[in-house]
């Protein structure tokens, strides 16, 4: 079910994660996405956020998720990774969630990942390392970004 993925973590689901009707937290998705799209951007050579990071790092200007089936505990859930377009300065990650015990897709997100210079407060542009990096993890060079309107963009100012 993931093979179109070629990041994929698994993630317990803990006991705290579900909610009081008894399945997983909507908001829990995007932390077990945000696992798997650091064991992503680790493969690619982007460091874990962390207060010592460098200059240029990455930033989150969207993010969603789409439901497909309630998760509960017990359960562990496979997490696929995978960078679905690539811009200039950005690229959009896909993410898959298939649950062990029922054997399905439970949900399905993405984000939109904006490289970011901290120091500056701007966009930066994408290395062609990164790039390089991405293409060889993914095995294909991701299609350029779709054309994006206004509102569907953060409003996250300083992007």
């Amino acid at each position: 079910m993931l093979s179109a993925y070629p990041v994929v973590t698994n993630v317990e689901v803990r006991w705290g994660d579900m909610d009081a009707l008894g399945h997983v937290n909507n908001i829990i998705y995007l932390q077990y996405f945000e696992t798997a799209r650091i064991t992503y951007h680790e493969r690619i050579g982007i460091p874990a956020p962390s207060p010592q990071a460098s200059t240029d790092g990455v930033i989150l200007a969207e993010n969603s998720c789409r439901y497909r089936v309630p998760v509960t505990y017990p359960d562990t859930l496979s997490i696929g990774a995978r960078i679905s377009a690539i811009g200039k300065d950005s690229f959009l990650m896909e993410y898959a969630a298939v649950s062990q015990k029922l054997g399905r897709l439970v949900a399905e997100g993405d984000t939109l990942v904006v490289l970011y210079n901290y120091v500056e407060r701007r966009r930066a542009p994408m290395s062609l390392e990164l790039r390089a990096s991405i293409i060889a993890l993914e095995g294909r060079e991701p299609p350029p970004m779709p054309p994006r309107t206004r509102h569907t963009r953060s409003s996250f100012a300083p992007l």
